[in-house]
């Protein structure tokens, strides 16, 4: 699974981890990233979303109907 949101393009960054004595080691942050269901020009797709664009609504969820059959 990529590590980069397909909304707004938020991927890994990177940066350095400071020691008690400064030196420096390599490190990244990776977004939290989820697999979600979503419409996408009117169809449902799987794509890959941060939860940021989740919780700010950016992201349009299909509508599951439920059927009822009757007897």
């Amino acid at each position: 699974m990529s590590k980069k949101c397909e909304i707004c393009g938020k991927s890994r960054t990177f940066g350095n981890n400071r020691s008690f004595s400064l030196r420096s080691s390599n490190r990244s942050w990776a977004p939290n990233i989820r697999k979600v269901r979503a419409l996408v020009d009117g169809k449902p797709k799987r794509i890959n979303v941060c939860t940021r664009c989740l919780r700010s609504g950016l992201v349009e969820r299909p509508q599951f109907i439920k059927t009822t059959e009757e007897e």
